[in-house]
């Protein structure tokens, strides 16, 4: 694969060992001949990754969702280094980053591309997420009413306390912990998963790659609140519905070249398989 050559390393300040392992990046990448700026600004101004190749996120998921819109404008990919928990996105641990920082950049890697949602929530106003979107009451404890329609066709009204609109990406965040299903990432669809819906025969409905979702709010004297990747709110009240598409742009993500999806699904929710002895299934 291509080297890179210029890059921005953004760590999280709150995540312990993390500003100390993005300098020591930013030394190895020097060492190769390769340039970097680090920051611990987590949501980048517009245009601060223009001419770089690549951007290194070091923290957890959270900080690596901080720079997805930056990162899918400027057509980059994102290498993901753990430096927080669960780490289904930043990929890499802190130890293999040290070993293998200097060959990643060098061209030894593979890219992942993952569908990202466009949401327009207003005459101009529209955003980008890689996980979810998420539309519920401004007041948490609240009911909501919304009704669904795809490519101009009613789908239902959801009486629930809100409904996720999740990516593959996405599928094993909040759209799980709702009850909806894990989706292979490199599947171009969008996942609609009611949040305690109080019809129990609503379930989650997947819809293709070119379907536009309108959202209306049918509920009187209510505040829709939209939730991007759990990171930026916006409420909405001008009644005009709101809009879900699978967004034009792609957002690309470095992996090891022997990266597994599942073997990384099978650590994190502690899956069985991957016996030692056995011979791979054929």
């Amino acid at each position: 694969m291509k080297p890179f050559r210029r890059l921005a390393i953004v760590f999280n300040q709150q995540k312990a060992g993390a500003p100390e392992l993005a300098q020591e990046l930013a030394e190895i990448a020097r060492q190769t001949g390769a340039k970097s700026k680090v920051t611990g600004t987590r949501n980048l101004p517009r245009g601060y990754l223009k001419g770089c190749d690549a951007c290194c996120v070091v923290g957890g998921d959270g900080t690596l969702l901080g720079v997805v819109r930056e990162a899918a404008r400027q057509a980059i990919p994102i290498i993901g280094i753990n430096q927080g928990s669960l780490g289904y996105l930043t990929t890499f641990s802190a130890d293999e980053a040290h070993a293998q920082f200097a060959d990643l950049i060098g061209g030894n890697y593979q890219l992942g591309w993952r569908t990202l949602l466009d949401c327009k929530t207003g005459l101009r106003r529209r955003d980008l997420a890689l996980n979810d979107v998420v539309i519920k009451d401004q007041i948490n404890s609240r009911l909501v009413r919304l009704e669904v329609h795809a490519d101009g066709n009613l789908v239902t009204d959801y009486n629930s306390d809100g409904v996720i609109f999740s990516t593959p990406t996405g599928s094993t965040a909040y759209n799980l912990a709702a009850g909806g299903p894990i989706i292979q990432p490199e599947a171009r669809v969008i996942a609609m998963t009611p949040i305690c819906p109080h019809t129990l025969s609503d379930r989650t409905i997947i819809f293709r790659d070119h379907v536009k979702l309108k959202i209306f709010n049918r509920s009187p004297d209510s505040r829709l609140l939209v939730a991007m990747d759990g990171q930026r709110n916006l409420v909405v009240t001008d009644g005009l519905p709101i809009e879900v598409t699978i967004a034009r742009h792609q957002l690309a993500l470095a992996q090891r070249c022997d990266y597994s999806h599942f073997a990384v699904m099978r650590t994190k929710l502690k899956w069985t398989g991957g016996y030692v002895g056995l011979p791979p299934a054929k």
